[in-house]
């Protein structure tokens, strides 16, 4: 850690060169005149930091927190929206290994508008409230000629019932959400849905970023559509249950600009979702402890539903904790995450996975194992974040994935047949490769921010990796090294 930490202080000069280039782009891009705070704090007149710890948002505040439990109704009826945009700019460490790096590492080096979102939020009477959120990627894929086209679709909703009952032995508050992502409905920063929150381009130099390094996760994903009750009962106990489909018919907006190819599919309506936590405020200091869960029946994308033989199964298990001293000028948050998912895959993915049976050990004789019929993959993340005046601060975080070795996520091998009785590397993939077949990856992240308004956030992170897809060398077959990955990442992240 203390090499990582030299390396990523070495590269300050240019930290600073690229704050200026993105410093410039923002004034380019922004109007002067915007002034207008985000639809939620119009609506009850705080400021962020009321519910953002030490104003970085999206992370919330004991108050926050029950902004949010509350249905998003506390206040008064304000105009519901609010506009997000995000400039980014990422370098990845070594880009020599590529047979194509302008394919390989898109506009690495370059500050790039990556994204914009439109939220229509806020109060609708005193006991509904909506957070809606659709948001445009500007590099969401490439035309006939090669050039970048822009996509919009729905990303996080929901919609909320909620109150509360009050009495002087008692403070308790329910509610109903509608909502298109498992655990968005959360109201702390370590559940899947919030824990990755700075945004990176859909760039393949930023495939390497913070935000695309392992996060824990559900495997349904989402734009599905689903139905959850909770309460949390004397500000102690937080419980919530749900059940998810298929974002379609009436529910279809759930998963709105996502092409029927693409979208997720569940079967039927049974695939439950569970979140219990235990929380507890003193003074400047909250914390809470917590498990999830959820079990999802999920069709292979792009398949035929009507064929159960597409049909596979994912059983996520997380416990979380998270800690905070919020006093001005101070603000601290300590996050861990944990998650264990166990995958079974469909028949028809096990029998595609037939497909690398000539690959052979090193010895160039031994064949490699067949496809396992399951995996089980574990995600922990761990965050230390400090905030000063709610304009300076800075953050660390590990990530480490660990599972089991499997044919089917191996993109390269040895292959004696493909090579004219030669073994030779018959890697289907460079960079994001996988010769292992296993995905372990670990590494650290540190960031540096500042807030110099309350709804602009400027920041620099260097991602860092020891080991990635299953080795710390040539992890893709091709002589590429984890270390290769490790990408200067910055963003200026606005909201108004």
């Amino acid at each position: 850690m203390p090499r990582l930490a030299k390396k990523f202080f070495s590269r300050l000069p240019e930290i600073a060169g690229f704050s200026v280039a993105l410093l410039v782009a923002f004034v380019t891009l922004v109007p002067l005149e915007a002034r207008a705070l985000p639809a939620f704090a119009r609506q009850t007149g705080q400021n962020c930091v009321a519910c953002h710890a030490g104003g970085q948002f999206p992370e919330l505040t004991p108050y926050g927190r029950m902004f949010k439990m509350t249905g998003y109704t506390m206040g008064a009826r304000a105009l519901p929206l609010s506009v997000m945009g995000v400039v980014n700019y990422a370098k990845v460490a070594n880009t020599s290994k590529s047979d194509d790096p302008s394919a390989d590492f898109q506009k690495n080096s370059r500050p790039v508008f990556s994204s914009g979102s439109l939220f229509i939020a806020g109060k609708v009477t005193d006991n509904l409230g909506l957070f809606s959120q659709i948001t445009y990627d500007n590099f969401a894929g490439l035309n006939a000629d090669g050039g970048f086209v822009g996509h919009s679709q729905a990303d996080n909703i929901d919609f909320r019932y909620a109150d509360r009952f009050l009495s002087a032995s008692r403070d308790v508050i329910v509610g109903v959400s509608l909502n298109n992502n498992p655990s968005v409905a959360d109201p702390w920063n370590t559940a899947a849905a919030w824990m990755q929150y700075v945004p990176a381009a859909s760039l393949t130099s930023h495939q390497f970023a913070d935000a695309n390094a392992p996060f824990p996760g559900f495997g349904a994903g989402g734009n599905i559509a689903g139905v959850n009750a909770y309460m949390l009962w004397n500000k102690t106990v937080y419980a919530e249950l749900g059940t998810y489909k298929t974002a379609n018919q009436f529910l279809s907006f759930m998963s709105a600009g996502i092409d029927d190819a693409g979208k997720t599919k569940l079967s039927g309506s049974n695939n439950p979702y569970w979140r219990l936590a235990l929380t507890h405020e003193w003074g400047p200091h909250n914390i809470m402890v917590g498990t999830s869960g959820m079990v999802a029946r999920v069709y292979d994308v792009g398949s035929d539903t009507a064929d159960p033989n597409n049909l596979g199964r994912f059983k996520n298990t997380g416990i979380d904790a998270q800690y905070q001293y919020l006093l001005d000028p101070h603000s601290v948050t300590a996050q861990v995450a944990y998650m264990r998912q166990v995958q079974t895959y469909s028949a028809n993915s096990l029998a595609a996975a037939a497909a690398p049976a000539t690959y052979v050990l090193a010895d160039g004789a031994t064949p490699v194992d067949p496809a396992n019929p399951s995996d089980t993959s574990n995600v922990f993340r761990a965050k230390l974040s400090y905030v000063y005046q709610a304009r300076y601060g800075g953050s660390l975080a590990f990530f480490n994935l660990t599972g089991t070795t499997n044919t089917l996520n191996q993109t390269s091998g040895l292959d004696p047949i493909g090579c004219g009785g030669t073994v030779c590397n018959a890697s289907s993939t460079r960079v994001s490769g996988n010769l292992s077949g296993n995905p372990a990856t670990r590494g650290f992240t540190y960031e540096a921010f500042w807030i110099p308004k309350q709804n602009i956030r400027v920041g620099v992170q260097y991602t860092a990796y020891s080991k990635f897809n299953g080795a710390s060398d040539n992890y893709d077959g091709f002589g590429r090294n984890a270390k290769d990955n490790n990408t200067l990442f910055g963003y200026i992240w606005f909201a108004y």
